[in-house]
């Protein structure tokens, strides 16, 4: 019916702007065919003049490329602010309005303040149309698997990003095996709830490879879920390929589809079992998932539980507070890619709009995602996480001391244009640090939190 009601609309294009995105008071008043509110009077036009900045931004970027000034860039964030309020109080006009003014103020080829409120406002317009207007799927344009694949590839080895996640995760899993070495029979069974093609194997497996004498060789096996056979296809291919090069050690994959219940895991006698939850269980639409996870993994038993998440806030009742949470994660992000690209990198903007970009319009309309069963990334802080663990069954366990001196080598092999500051300082540069009585380990830009690994066991 609400497709009726727009019937009536000047130029007929069924722009469906959103007045509640809950949405179902207004909805039921729609089921007649009656003028539109005066509070939309006037929208059509504002929409179309909003679109043709938009485009212009996008077309004319080098007009406004370079970098803001400090009372510029604050102006621009106190501007997206009131446009978020705007949307969330319904205010269209006002939100329109601004949104207009932020896009004539933004580029994409600008400095990273400039960038990440233009993808935040893409956001704030995808979240004022329903998703039966044309322009909808015009904003929220996912980009194509390749792409995505190459915008990850790109962060994965320009940044310490997912390289800190992978290799302290990997490191504790290592030292789980070796504490059960003289009777798990030399075998380790991994299993990994995204396994997002394998980036984070090869170099466990070469770990363990330095490990095994030429009589002892060492057995892996990988259980890994995915989200097409496709994917869990090239991942096997990839990792078996990979492992050949080390005959000291037998590598096994078997691919999951995500979902899939852990039954009927092959396993060998005392094996060491490690499970590994790197950004995974962020991405579970709701509680009731990840708590159904935590006890499947649980009732298996494992030596060791990695557990590594993006440090957020989320607040599922209030869209504000979600948008300030995520608007502060991003920034710190955008701007962390300053101590790895030049601003005029074709990688850097790649991974700001295939990766980054895509990830804040999806937090922005994650409500809209999720009545879809869509998968949304949601950030909390460790203390959350922790709780979570801890109601489940498992207790934390301290990283040791090689977990951070790893991490720390890395951020000086991983940065380039800035340079990297001395522990403690948090005016410049990503920076690594313990948390929970070195229970956690974290790694941040400046003063912002940006990821946290750490490890459990059952108790």
């Amino acid at each position: 019916m609400e497709d009726d009601a727009y019937e009536e609309v000047p130029l007929n294009l069924s722009l469906a702007i959103m007045a509640n995105p809950g949405g179902e008071k207004i909805n039921r008043k729609r089921k007649r065919r009656v003028p539109l509110p005066s509070s939309y009077e006037g929208c059509e036009g504002k929409i179309f003049k909003l679109l043709q900045v938009r485009e212009e931004m996008l077309k004319l970027d080098y007009k406004r490329k370079g970098v803001v000034e400090d009372g510029k860039a604050l102006h621009l964030i106190h501007l997206l602010l009131i446009t978020a309020t705007s949307v969330d109080e319904n205010n269209v006009n006002s939100a329109l309005d601004n949104l207009t003014q932020l896009y004539q103020s933004v580029s994409l080829m600008g400095d990273s303040v400039q960038r990440v409120v233009a993808y935040f406002a893409d956001g704030l317009v995808a979240r004022l149309l329903t998703r039966k207007s044309p322009f909808y799927d015009m904003i929220m344009k996912e980009p194509t698997a390749e792409e995505e694949f190459l915008a990850f590839t790109c962060l994965y080895r320009v940044s310490p990003y997912y390289q800190f996640a992978h290799f302290t995760a990997n490191q504790a899993i290592i030292e789980a095996y070796e504490k059960e070495e003289e009777f798990n029979n030399r075998a380790l069974h991994v299993i990994d709830f995204d396994v997002a093609y394998g980036f984070q194997w090869p170099s466990l497996i070469q770990s363990l490879s330095e490990k095994a004498s030429g009589g002892n060789r060492i057995s892996l096996r990988l259980t890994g879920f995915g989200t097409s056979f496709a994917e869990l296809q090239e991942t096997e291919n990839r990792l078996v390929s990979f492992a050949k090069g080390f005959r000291n050690l037998v590598f096994e994959f078997q691919g999951l589809l995500r979902g899939s219940k852990l039954t009927n895991l092959r396993k060998k006698k005392n094996e060491t079992v490690a499970v590994n939850l790197v950004f995974h269980l962020n991405t579970l639409n709701n509680s009731m998932k990840i708590s159904d996870t935590l006890k499947s993994v649980r009732s298996h038993r494992p030596s060791m539980v990695v557990l590594v998440e993006q440090e957020g806030g989320r607040s599922p009742r209030s869209f504000l507070s979600r948008f300030m949470e995520s608007l502060h994660y991003f920034a710190a992000m955008f701007d962390s890619l300053d101590d790895c690209l030049p601003l005029e990198s074709a990688e850097r903007l790649s991974i700001e709009k295939n990766h980054l970009g895509k990830e804040i319009k999806s937090m922005i309309n994650c409500d809209k995602d999720e009545e879809n069963n869509k998968s949304i990334s949601r950030y909390e802080k460790m203390e959350t996480w922790k709780s979570r663990m801890e109601s489940h069954g498992f207790e934390g366990t301290k990283l040791s001391s090689k977990c951070l001196i790893q991490a720390k080598l890395l951020l000086k092999i991983t940065t380039h244009y800035c340079p990297l500051q001395c522990e403690g300082e948090v005016n410049g540069g990503f920076r690594v640090f313990e948390r929970d009585e070195a229970k956690a380990l974290s790694l941040g830009w400046q003063d912002r939190c940006l990821l946290t690994a750490s490890a459990w066991q059952c108790v």
